[in-house]
């Protein structure tokens, strides 16, 4: 009987240890968890943020349309345009397509609008995918100074010399100069920036630069118009289209055969008062000259504002135009009455 009482002692006392072990262990785990400590990261970038903010004139900007781009850069670009010679309406158009108008990654992280890879570069830089995965692009501490590095890039480079042999008025030639001498592969590109800057009137600021000098090139250009050989253009269908013989296109252009490549500028005249000046802002063509035969659509123009500016009845637009209603498209080409 003692043997039993003794074993029975002796069982009660080790499960007591046990449980007090147990307890002891379930309270450290407690005090364990209730002292860990967990830091937020704080972001490193922009990128990190979801800001879409970068640095225009040492200031931070959130862009958030292209008509706030073109606000922005606007004096930037017309500033360069009178230092390097290179139109305001090219520079913002490929500010806008190469930077998705200042809200693409390049522009926020690294300020750089043009898409200018690093090169000789030994400045900041940011890699990113392009034509090839994580190339090596420029950074900059104000979108400013992507803007000069444009016209330094393009300015010290002797692909880019033909560039600066067109007249500040014709950015369409620029936008075609610009693909030929290879900046960008796109074989839509120099469409993209005619587009762009018909879109949004580009071409006003190269005016406000030049003044007096836009309407002079006018002038002198006035008794032709300039064609842009587009892809299936032949001289016979050209001929046929301006109403001019293959001889005379011939004699106009110096050409020795009848072959033609895409971008080639050919000179038309069209029955010495009858002209066109293709690629010339319709407005100030007609205040210096009075010799335009076609008109391209602007922005906000309506057949009546037309109609006006070629003292011409809606109604002839309409018909000479085979128009059955008023609607217009940007872009779109009136035949308007030949000049007096």
């Amino acid at each position: 009987m003692k043997k039993i009482i003794v074993f029975c002692l002796l069982a009660s006392f080790v499960v007591s240890c046990g449980a007090k072990k147990g307890v002891a262990k379930k309270k450290a785990s407690n005090k364990a968890k209730t002292e860990q400590v967990v830091r937020k990261k704080e972001p490193r970038n922009h990128s990190e943020t979801g800001s879409k903010e970068e640095v225009v004139n040492g200031v931070e900007v959130r862009i958030t349309s292209t008509d706030e781009y073109i606000a922005l850069f606007r004096p930037i670009a017309q500033e360069e345009m009178r230092l390097y010679g290179i139109p305001a309406s090219i520079t913002l158009a490929q500010g806008i397509l190469e930077s998705n108008s200042g809200r693409g990654r390049l522009a926020v992280e690294a300020n750089n609008h043009f898409g200018i890879k690093c090169h000789d570069w030994t400045g900041d830089k940011i890699y990113h995918d392009d034509d090839a995965d994580q190339e090596c692009f420029r950074k900059y501490n104000d979108s400013k100074y992507s803007y000069r590095d444009h016209s330094l890039f393009l300015s010290q480079r002797s692909r880019y010399a033909a560039l600066f042999k067109l007249k500040k008025e014709d950015y369409k030639g620029w936008a075609r100069e610009l693909k030929k001498a290879g900046y960008a592969t796109d074989s839509k590109y120099p469409d993209k920036l005619i587009s762009l800057i018909g879109r949004y009137n580009l071409h006003k600021y190269d005016e406000e630069v030049l003044g007096d000098v836009y309407v002079k090139y006018e002038e002198e250009i006035g008794e032709f118009s300039m064609y842009y050989v587009e892809k299936g253009d032949t001289l016979y269908s050209l001929s046929k289209k301006f109403n001019v013989s293959i001889d005379e296109l011939k004699d106009l252009n110096n050409l020795n055969s009848t072959v033609l490549s895409v971008g080639q500028k050919i000179r038309i005249n069209k029955n010495g008062t009858e002209t066109a000046v293709v690629g010339a802002n319709p407005k100030m063509a007609v205040k210096a000259m009075k010799v335009n035969r076609s008109h391209t659509v602007e922005k906000g123009e309506t057949l009546y504002s037309i109609s006006k500016l070629y003292d011409m009845s809606v109604a002839e637009l309409q018909k000479m135009n085979g128009l059955s209603d008023t609607a217009l498209n940007i872009g779109q080409e009136l035949q308007v009455k030949p000049a007096n």
